[in-house]
């Protein structure tokens, strides 16, 4: 919540599975603290990750003790636990309605893969979710992206800044403004990195840091 004597702040929010949290969710953090003059970047990891089929996902505990240690370094990225301490599962248009009510005069942003903005429609509530606060999706290398799935109010909030774009400190956002970017280089693979796990496959080890490896590998996560 914002403090009386404190000029309002910039802050990003990532929600999602990290299962695990790898080198490319920490390359994103650190491109979007710069890109748009972020004060905080907050992880939100899901009780249960969204649109996800796996029927035994990793334990949502595990998931944020490894966000933690993966962001431990760094002062202006923090995780939050306001989604796996809520009594029921819920939705994004909860989680950012809640956002919204207890920090009105901040700036919000909330931050999706090209993935999740390609699946928006089917989320709950989809128009009222990308009215509530500022949207960033990070876009694939190589990857284009489509905007013809969306209303054309939507698109009309639209703005690109791939190429180099960014949005200044100076600069307010209009609430409900979606960027693109693609400020981002890795595209990593979570699956991947479970999959090579269980194969016994040590290149995984690469993609996340250190302390995630070792926690995944003291506690098994994957095997």
């Amino acid at each position: 919540m914002t403090d009386h004597n404190d000029k309002p702040k910039r802050i990003a929010f990532f929600g999602g599975s990290f299962d695990p949290p790898h080198r490319g969710h920490l390359a994103i953090a650190n491109a979007l603290l710069e890109e748009f003059a972020l004060d905080r970047f907050v992880f939100i990891p899901a009780m249960r990750a969204p649109h996800k089929m796996r029927s035994q996902p990793t334990s949502a505990y595990d998931r944020y003790a490894m966000l933690c240690l993966a962001t431990n370094d760094e002062p202006r990225i923090t995780v939050s636990r306001m989604e796996i301490e809520a009594p029921e599962r819920p939705f994004s248009v909860e989680t950012l309605s809640r956002l919204t009510a207890e920090m009105p005069s901040d700036e919000l942003f909330f931050v999706m893969g090209a993935d999740s903005w390609m699946d928006i429609t089917s989320w709950r509530e989809w128009e009222k979710v990308l009215s509530l606060v500022c949207h960033i999706v990070v876009t694939r290398p190589g990857s284009p992206i489509d905007v013809s799935h969306v209303t054309d109010e939507i698109r009309e909030r639209i703005i690109d800044l791939r190429g180099g774009g960014s949005v200044s400190n100076q600069t307010s956002s209009s609430r409900g403004s979606i960027f693109l970017t693609d400020a981002v280089e890795l595209d990593i693979s979570a699956s991947d990195i479970r999959r090579q796990v269980r194969e016994g496959d040590r290149e995984w080890r690469d993609r996340v840091t250190d302390e995630v490896a070792i926690y995944i590998e003291k506690y098994q996560i994957y095997n």
